[in-house]
């Protein structure tokens, strides 16, 4: 598939879902899938307002028993991908044996951002309720996303629960937890992005529920590895969000790497940076999602 091929296959027709998902993909790499690959889509985690909540798996011939998570998300907008254009857009990870399981969530404009974050906590629950289905080990899950997906990425990775033993939805029962991270250029803090006149309809909400819905309010030492990828070019979301959130990692004792990648605007478009990101990815997966010796 050409990269002509796949901006034609989106099938959305407002600008800023557009920009969006262009933004994303640029940023996800053009490796082409050298292996096999099983594309179950439209798994249904749950419900909402009569719409269904899903996710894609994506299940190498041989598995290595992790799945990394990929966040469906540019602006919080969360689109319709194929299952062709999923597989081209992470064959980097599933070459390498991993089960990536891609996920959307209520979209903008219709859900704000403390929608989205709600319907991906409960996406890795589901995701997690059925490891054994997937042929994967519920306690080796990553998370990866560009932008407001690496928003949500951290989200997950910061801001887990065990899930609560009394819920009447068994799904409510089940950890949300992540076991690494990798956030390409995120923004990590809303406080001052969330307004009733932002070009971005999922940033008009309450401010006073930015702070709950910014990543770099809830590091603390037992977030899991955390990696971190940013343009020092970029201006939709300033390079300095990385930088801050790199420095409180590091404080808080979080492990952590960031790359910050010279020349790099909001993606990671040229093949050098696609080639470095994936790689960075790939490495940073295979460590930190590893069997148990």
């Amino acid at each position: 598939m050409s990269i002509s091929q796949v901006f034609k296959s989106l099938t959305v027709n407002n600008y800023l879902v557009r920009v969006a998902a262009t933004i994303c993909l640029l940023s996800l790499g053009f490796a082409p899938t050298a292996n096999a690959v099983d594309v179950e889509e439209d798994v249904i985690y749950g419900h909402k307002d009569g719409m269904a909540l899903i996710y894609h798996v994506l299940t190498p011939e041989e598995q290595n028993g992790a799945a990394v998570l990929l966040m469906i998300s540019g602006g919080w907008y969360s689109w319709n991908m194929s299952g062709e254009m999923m597989a081209y857009f992470t064959s980097f990870l599933t070459d390498e044996g991993f089960t990536v399981i891609a996920v959307n969530h209520g979209s903008s404009p219709r859900y704000q951002v403390p929608d989205a974050v709600s319907d991906v906590r409960r996406a890795v629950r589901h995701i997690r309720a059925n490891a054994d289905e997937y042929g994967i080990d519920a306690d080796r899950m990553g998370v990866y996303g560009a932008s407001a997906g690496g928003h949500l990425s951290l989200m997950l990775g910061l801001t887990s629960d065990e899930g609560n033993a009394e819920a009447e939805d068994p799904i409510n029962q089940v950890s949300n937890r992540v076991n690494a991270v990798v956030a390409y250029f995120p923004p990590v803090d809303l406080k001052d992005w969330v307004n009733d006149e932002s070009d971005y309809p999922a940033l008009r909400f309450d401010p006073e529920l930015a702070p709950a819905n910014s990543p770099i309010e809830f590091v603390t030492d037992d977030d899991p590895p955390i990696l971190l990828i940013h343009g020092d070019q970029d201006d939709v979301v300033p390079v300095e969000h990385s930088r801050r959130m790199q420095a409180a990692l590091k404080e808080a004792g979080v492990t952590n790497e960031y790359i910050e990648i010279e020349g790099a605007g909001h993606s990671f478009s040229t093949p050098e940076h696609s080639e470095k990101v994936n790689k960075a990815t790939v490495d940073f997966f295979k460590k930190h999602l590893a069997p148990p010796p």
